[in-house]
């Protein structure tokens, strides 16, 4: 399913077997899956493992994992389970030491997502607002030495609006002045082929194809040749 601008009261659901999508986006050529439990964003730990377990059992191509992940312990399960990278959101504001840890101990397969309303960043899957910019916290990140981030824009997640090109060239060209840079995924309101090949110019790293695939605003094999992926 898909919460618009994360708001967890306005849910559209596209499907009741998660499985059985993933089967499905895979025949069609997806090379990596994006997989976010919901519910353990908001509560602060894995609510669906199992359904979780069960897409990593049946993917045949990398799957990044996110959502109510606070501890080394979880991403080592789903590390274990067969997840390529493991997405750290929360802590990377409330528990950087943990972060760090992370990072030390998994490198490569840790993605930080940064999750932004304007300039500021969201935690507890975007229920709360802290009182950190997204440039603040892309400069600790570097500091830290995180090699990948996604960004998201939430009031343009499942929109279908289109990204916030303006705030993603911004973010780029805060990225390429640190000691570190960071690679860039970018979700939230892709709507078009034309959506994916601006976030190509800008050089970000990929995009997170949501609700557009779901809804045939986005044809997944014509996404991936624009991509370059």
């Amino acid at each position: 399913m898909r919460l618009e601008q994360g708001d967890y009261a306005r849910e559209t659901v596209f499907a009741d077997d998660p499985v059985a999508v993933a089967r499905r986006w895979q025949s069609v050529g997806a090379r990596r899956l994006h997989v976010v439990d919901l519910d353990g964003a908001r509560e602060g730990r894995p609510r669906n493992d199992h359904v979780v377990r069960a897409i990593l059992g049946a993917s045949t191509v990398p799957v990044q994992v996110g959502g109510g992940i606070r501890d080394i312990a979880v991403v080592q399960r789903y590390l274990d389970a067969g997840a390529d990278r493991v997405i750290l959101g929360t802590l990377a504001v409330k528990d950087p030491t943990t972060l760090m840890n992370a990072i030390v101990l998994f490198r490569e397969r840790i993605v930080v997502g940064v999750d932004a309303r304007g300039r500021v960043v969201a935690t507890e899957g975007w229920t709360e607002a802290s009182t950190v910019t997204t440039p603040d916290l892309v400069t600790r990140l570097s500091e830290m030495g995180v090699p990948r981030m996604i960004f998201t824009e939430i009031l343009r997640d499942a929109t279908l609006t289109g990204p916030n090109f303006e705030a993603i060239a911004e973010l780029m060209e805060t990225i390429s002045g640190l000691p570190s840079p960071i690679r860039v995924i970018v979700a939230g309101g892709l709507a078009s082929i034309g959506d994916i090949r601006n976030l190509s110019a800008l050089g970000v790293e990929g995009a997170i194809v949501g609700k557009a695939i779901y809804t045939g605003d986005i044809d997944l094999a014509e996404a991936i040749v624009a991509g370059g992926a």
